[in-house]
């Protein structure tokens, strides 16, 4: 996950990196942190927290410059500590380097042992650092070279950018897993993970950044370079960013996230048609599914479970009595709507069931006479190593388990989860173009499945 934004050639652009964070936070509430130059120096500042609880007015009327870089993080390589929150800034020879980074490379533990052989000295635990080890390692031949000889050296997901000098730089890794959009805003240039970045502050939509793209901008405006010209790679576009991570309002791949997860729901339709007295959401991560599935069914939608967007992140408690308040300290069902009817319940995945469980138990609570569990997605058998934090097989409810077990488990009336290819029908002609490696197995590049271990013991 992780979310980035950029901004070049734009006075005040940290104010303007703020709303982007802002406009991102779904996409990491770890820590934030923003990177800025004014033509002289670089200013920074970086904390743990949500992007509002970071930054205040003053801290950003601090931050004056005309090239900004952001970073709201989710960790998955490194541990949430100060340390580790990016944008991460380097200093060498009188020159400054700082780089944001969404995704995650599958090769640092090894690539840092090497470096650290060589007297590499390292100040975090994320793959992130390793990137910016290699550039500078190479910026005798130049940044454009530096960044191409570190790209062939690295395996995984990367969306990254860069502030150098008074220049911002934005590349991707040839397979697509991120997304990465530019765009153009008040004469400058504008890099953000969504678009929904761009509309909260009026950026036109360009283009995306091309997996394998090296975008320079500097004084003489955009200059793009491609790392691997004879190298064929298969686009891997992480699917799961339509099922859940992207913001419904943003545009990535090509393509809106909105409606493809609108067809996800028409689709389970199709697969598992049935009958009851409305069709209703896990909110928000159902909302759109369920619409889809509203639609084509003809069936009422109903928002029968009520989310308290005013709440932060809730802490595991000792007791099972505590840790159901704070299950409905973010959702609390509606007793008028659902006592006596048969509902038919969307959301977008099951990773371990805990909390699902707990949802449904509390619709059965409020009176309701029969539970249909749909879910718009395959089930998740598999860790992911690009970016996602689905750690181990251990962890997924459904690696060892079948659809009847878990349905046994979430105690409901029917539990489905649509088909790989209803999947891929939804994200249509992109049907090629995806990573389905949580829910195959299948990798679209090698993965040496010690290295999360390794990283975690750095």
């Amino acid at each position: 996950m992780c979310g980035v934004f950029g901004i070049y050639g734009v006075e005040e652009a940290a104010n303007y990196t703020y709303f982007g964070l802002y406009a991102l936070q779904h996409r990491g509430q770890e820590s934030a942190g923003i990177v800025v130059y004014d033509g002289k120096k670089v200013k920074e500042w970086k904390g743990l927290g949500l992007v509002s609880e970071v930054f205040n007015e003053e801290i950003l009327k601090n931050l004056s410059g005309y090239i900004s870089i952001g970073h709201v993080r989710y960790s998955t390589t490194g541990s949430t500590i100060l340390q580790n929150v990016q944008p991460f800034c380097v200093n060498f020879a009188k020159k400054t380097l700082a780089i944001a980074h969404n995704g995650n490379l599958v090769n640092a533990y090894q690539i840092r042992c090497e470096l650290e052989e060589d007297g590499h000295i390292f100040q975090t635990t994320m793959d992130s650092e390793v990137i910016v080890h290699l550039i500078v390692k190479n910026l005798k031949k130049g940044l454009v070279n530096a960044i191409i000889e570190t790209m062939k050296r690295i395996r995984g997901a990367y969306s990254i950018l860069l502030l150098y000098e008074d220049t911002l730089v934005a590349f991707r890794d040839p397979w697509g897993f991120r997304p990465l959009s530019f765009g153009m805003f008040n004469g400058g240039y504008v890099i953000a993970s969504e678009t929904c970045a761009f509309d909260l502050i009026g950026v036109q939509y360009l283009r995306d950044i091309e997996p394998g793209e090296i975008l320079i901008i500097d004084k003489e405006g955009p200059k793009s370079y491609k790392a691997f010209k004879k190298e064929k790679f298969n686009l891997s576009h992480c699917v799961f960013e339509f099922i859940y991570f992207a913001r419904p309002d943003s545009y990535i791949f090509n393509k809106n996230v909105y409606l493809i997860r609108k067809n996800l729901g028409k689709n389970l339709y199709k697969e598992c048609p049935l009958q009851a007295d409305f069709v209703m959401p896990f909110p928000d991560s159902g909302n759109y599914a369920a619409i889809g599935y509203s639609q084509a069914s003809g069936l009422p939608i109903e928002f029968a479970m009520i989310r308290n967007h005013y709440i932060g992140r809730t802490f595991i408690q000792p007791s099972e009595k505590i840790r159901n308040i704070s299950v409905k300290m973010k959702l609390n069902p509606v007793k008028d709507i659902l006592r006596g009817k048969e509902v038919i319940v969307i959301d977008d995945s099951l990773v371990r069931g805990t909390t699902s469980r707990n949802r449904l138990k509390s619709i059965k609570e409020a009176g309701a006479k029969k539970i249909h569990f749909l879910l718009s997605c395959p089930p998740l058998r598999f860790p992911c190593f690009f970016g996602i934090d689905f750690p181990s097989s251990a962890e997924l409810i459904a690696h060892k388990h079948s659809v009847e077990e878990i349905r046994k488990f979430l105690d409901i009336d029917t539990l489905y989860y649509l088909s790989i290819e209803g999947l891929l029908s939804a994200v249509e002609e992109l049907r090629d173009k995806v990573c389905l490696a949580c829910f195959t197995g299948e990798y679209p590049i090698e993965v040496d499945f010690s290295f999360r271990k390794d990283i975690a013991e750095i």
